[in-house]
């Protein structure tokens, strides 16, 4: 009977505390937003907003729809993220001229880091590990603002910030050992809560769903073979990745001779592919375009992104 009671004391999460998460998921993005903090809470504010609209689930009134009928089921974060991360970086690069670009031809053995290196982005990477995984393990967070997180707690550490964005290896290890660790992260909250950790655990979960697994604290009990086997596929998968990338990695490199006025459209094409193949309509195009002008004018200004995106992801759940 007490093991019991214990059972169900430790399984007890209710809406207080998947809410009391997302807050905290919430406030983590308005701490690591770079610039203004005033601006950052803005953007969260915009972006829950944003998560408001669609068919309120308690009594099925629609919120802020305007009577189109591809709203109803809410706005999907693909557009927003196309749009601020994608179509915002492609009107960028057509601001100024072309620049002549070179891709090196190098061997596999060559690609390994120097003991200098290692000296440099040791302490970045241990930064970057503690703090995509705790990020991802914080709802809603994913690898956009654990990448951008990493990127800037190095930029504030370095001693010379003005070296990133040319090439500092602290900008680009911390990231990308955020941007590792935040996938394993986000598994979390998925097995242990049922909730997903991003827009990749999210797919997990329907898929679970969809089998008739039911994600949450008995998933452990039920299922054990399905959960350490999801565990047991990360290490599998980064050491295929490890196999496919080094010895690709001359392919990779080459689309850097690609022309920037060939590169840049298909780019574009390949970002609207994506984003009309998940409902199948042009307003999501169209929206997704709206974003990547209005992410153009917030870079310009200096205002964060990755909050708005975050906070989108969260406002319906919340």
């Amino acid at each position: 009977c007490n093991r019991t009671k214990a059972q169900s004391r430790s399984v007890s999460t209710g809406p207080a505390e998947f809410t009391a998460l997302m807050v905290l998921g919430l406030v983590t993005a308005v701490v690591m937003a770079h610039g203004s903090l005033v601006k950052a809470v803005a953007m969260i504010l915009i972006g829950l907003l944003f998560g408001l609209i669609g068919t309120d689930v308690n009594t099925g009134v629609q919120r802020y729809t305007f009577g189109v009928e591809e709203l109803w089921d809410g706005m999907d974060f693909l557009p927003m993220v196309i749009g601020m991360f994608g179509i915002v970086e492609i009107i960028k690069n057509l601001e100024g001229p072309e620049v002549a670009r070179q891709a090196m031809s190098t061997r596999i053995r060559d690609l390994w880091p120097s003991l200098q290196d290692f000296k440099d982005s040791w302490k970045a990477v241990l930064r970057g590990t503690l703090s995509g995984s705790l990020l991802g393990i914080v709802p809603g967070g994913g690898v956009v603002l654990a990448s951008f997180a990493a990127y800037t707690i190095e930029k504030k550490l370095a001693k010379d910030p003005s070296r990133f964005g040319k090439g500092a290896i602290e900008g680009v290890a911390g990231p990308e050992s955020a941007n590792n660790s935040d996938t394993a992260g986000a598994l979390v909250p998925l097995l242990t809560l049922g909730v997903p950790g991003g827009g990749a655990t999210a797919v997990l979960m329907g898929a679970f769903i969809m089998y008739g697994i039911q994600p949450g604290p008995l998933l452990f009990e039920k299922r054990p073979d399905l959960v350490w086997g999801l565990v047991d596929s990360m290490y599998i998968g980064n050491l295929m990745l490890l196999i496919l990338n080094l010895p690709l990695i001359g392919i990779f490199v080459r689309i850097l001779y690609i022309p920037t006025g060939i590169l840049l459209p298909l780019i574009l094409a390949i970002s609207a592919i994506g984003v009309y193949s998940i409902n199948g309509n042009t307003l999501e195009l169209q929206m997704a375009l709206m974003f990547g002008i209005a992410g153009y004018v917030f870079r310009k200004i200096d205002i964060p992104l990755a909050p708005m995106v975050l906070a989108l992801v969260l406002g319906g759940i919340m």
